[in-house]
């Protein structure tokens, strides 16, 4: 398998396995896209980690299976493409991309979807496409700006270069640089520690923020109001005001 999905301590690892740089070929696509669904759906998968191995996280897409695509092939696939990368994106539960060696184009878009990103002190992210003669197509015109802004979103889609992980850092393109060996087990702990937290209000949480983005502020508004409310339905709100109430903030046990 081109991807695989491991489950340790309530978090779920998503594994891109396709050597030597995880390029993301049409089956990896599909792949990633069946493992979000799958973490979705999983009870016993509360948090989830993106990750690439060591080395690399995606060195972006497979260019010598697109070079042979025409244009009405591509007018099919690229909704596949953006469905399998908008699976990542829609899982709700926290997700932390942890990120070593290249994440370019394709690879810098997978790690657009995670709501975190650690990044090792050897990572290069950035969008190439337009060298390609392309702009990004799963995400990345819009993931990133929304990210880091418009104007520093065209610098890096317009000149296609590589960042760095100090600079990704400033820009806000990455939220931790860590030393590259320790960038596995720092998102796992941070996906751990979130995966002990109550499921229902991470993902209400996660919803609010993410579709609050895409809307005016009176709806956004209206979502968190929604939500708000909902969640005085649920065992997790009553076991956290009483834990609160009988032995004060932030001793709660949610699972």
């Amino acid at each position: 398998m081109t991807v695989n999905l491991e489950v340790s301590e309530g978090v779920g690892t998503i594994r891109l396995a396709r050597p030597p740089m995880n390029a993301l070929d049409i089956a990896t696509q599909d792949r990633l896209r069946e493992l979000a669904e799958e973490a979705t759906r999983r009870d016993d998968v509360r948090a989830v980690v993106i990750y690439g191995g060591e080395k690399v996280f995606a060195a972006g897409a497979d260019i010598k299976e697109m070079q042979a695509m025409d244009h009405a092939a591509m007018v099919v696939r690229s909704r596949a493409l953006q469905d399998s990368f908008t699976a990542v994106a829609r899982i709700p539960k926290p997700v932390v991309a942890a990120v070593t060696g290249y994440a370019l184009g394709g690879g810098c878009e997978l790690a657009l979807c995670a709501d975190f990103r650690i990044a090792g002190d050897n990572a290069k992210l950035g969008q190439p496409e337009i060298l390609l003669g392309l702009i990004p197509g799963a995400g990345g015109t819009q993931r990133l700006a929304r990210l880091v802004g418009p104007s520093r979103a065209k610098d890096l889609i317009f000149t296609g270069r590589h960042v760095r992980a100090d600079e990704a850092l400033a820009i806000g393109l990455v939220d931790r640089v860590v030393p590259a060996a320790e960038v596995y087990e720092q998102a796992h702990a941070w996906a751990a520690k979130l995966a002990q937290g109550p499921a229902m209000a991470l993902r209400a949480a996660k919803e609010c923020v993410d579709a609050g983005l895409e809307t005016d502020l009176e709806t956004g508004l209206a979502i968190e109001r929604n939500w708000f409310a909902g969640l005085f339905a649920t065992e997790d709100r009553e076991r956290g005001m009483r834990s609160f109430v009988d032995e004060g903030p932030g001793k709660a046990k949610f699972l």
